[in-house]
């Protein structure tokens, strides 16, 4: 029987698994009038074409439906803002077409709902009342025992332990990043001021007193939430082998998938592929195998490290097509082995400033 509880929390949280970008682009009726809307929104000159500056806003759209800051802000990320503009246009096209507008944005929004599907993002609504749950409950004590045990506060102060404690508490627990600057702003810095939390406290700090304190601190951190709830998206994964081995069993499956990898690796004139070609062929792969992107978490980066080392992947030498293959696969075996004897599980938080009835970006969203 699901407790009073269960149901609160599940009223207040949505999955994005991207079944409905698929529902959207599999529709092709509903799809075609969405991109007639669309298209017409950013054909401000209504030639029937849409120029570079035309397409700006759509880019923008997806840039923020992968969850990238905005353009111009990193110069980590505008790269892909580049790369977003370079689909639409093929690097060199001045306008393009609504067929080709239609296509890109398809292949696009596919991409995102495979993702979605493969690491669905759960977006929260933190109003303070499972941090009020948390802190009246059995675990409270114990929980905060152990942190207090964990903290070394450099200065001493008793305020100094809060926050430290209080960066420890998750959403599990009802506390919405304390590290976000919109949540110091708002909610936790409020909090300490209305507790009376000093900055200094000569009193020594026992665990007695710590844990009265964080109670009343945690309090008032849930009175904030009442007032000024927060949106959390939440997204966790582990990496256990399972999406290579997937792969591995499907041949279908793994030549379709091998051989739009390739298409991205420069042949010489005997069609030779050079080993430094390795890591973007496992880049492309990485979909496919449920695999994170290179560069995307430092735990797999270093797994797939040490296994590229195992097969002398940066000896520079150029190999036959089959040879390649061949070290892709045995870098994807070892990759699972390592994985299944160590799985690595990531979880996220971020703070998104949407209300919670309205997750899809403007991307999704028809013109008026």
């Amino acid at each position: 029987m699901e407790t009073t509880s269960g149901r609160k929390k599940s009223d207040q949280q949505q999955v994005l698994d991207g079944s409905d970008i698929m529902e959207l682009v599999e529709n092709k009726e509903v799809f075609s009038d969405f991109v007639d809307h669309k298209f017409q929104e950013l054909d401000r000159d209504n030639d029937g074409h849409l120029s570079v500056n035309e397409l700006q806003p759509a880019v923008a759209d997806i840039g923020a439906a992968l969850g990238l800051p905005a353009q111009g802000t990193s110069s980590d990320s505008d790269h892909i803002y580049t790369e977003v503009l370079n689909e639409f246009t093929h690097g060199t096209q001045k306008k393009v077409s609504k067929t080709e507008f239609k296509e890109v944005l398809s292949d696009i929004l596919l991409g995102m709902a495979a993702g979605l599907k493969r690491d669905p993002i759960v977006i929260l609504r933190i109003d303070g009342e499972d941090l009020l749950e948390f802190i009246n409950g059995p675990a409270y004590e114990p929980e905060m025992v152990s942190f207090f045990s964990e903290i070394e506060s450099s200065d001493g102060s008793l305020r100094d332990y809060i926050i430290k404690a209080l960066n420890k508490l998750t959403v599990d627990q009802g506390m919405p990043p304390s590290a976000d600057t919109w949540v110091i702003s708002n909610i936790v810095e409020p909090a300490l001021q209305s507790c009376a939390i000093n900055e200094q406290d000569d009193k020594q700090i026992t665990q007695e007193t710590f844990l009265v304190a964080f109670k009343k601190l945690a309090d008032c951190v849930a009175q904030r939430l009442q007032e000024q709830p927060v949106i959390v998206a939440h997204s966790e994964n582990t990496f256990d082998g399972n999406g290579i081995k997937r792969l591995l069993s499907n041949k279908f499956e793994l030549d379709k998938a091998m051989n739009a990898a390739l298409e991205n690796v420069p042949k010489d004139r005997n069609g030779k592929l050079a080993k430094d070609y390795l890591r973007i062929a496992l880049d492309t792969l990485a979909p496919s195998a449920g695999l994170p992107p290179l560069g995307a978490i430092d735990q797999m980066d270093k797994v797939v490290s040490e296994v590229f080392k195992m097969v002398n992947c940066d000896d520079g030498k150029i190999i036959k097509e089959d040879e390649f293959k061949k070290i892709l696969l045995e870098i994807l075996g070892s990759i699972m082995l390592q994985l299944e004897g160590n799985p690595i599980s990531i979880s996220s938080n971020s703070v998104v400033h949407e209300p919670l009835a309205t997750p899809s970006t403007t991307l999704l969203q028809p013109s008026s």
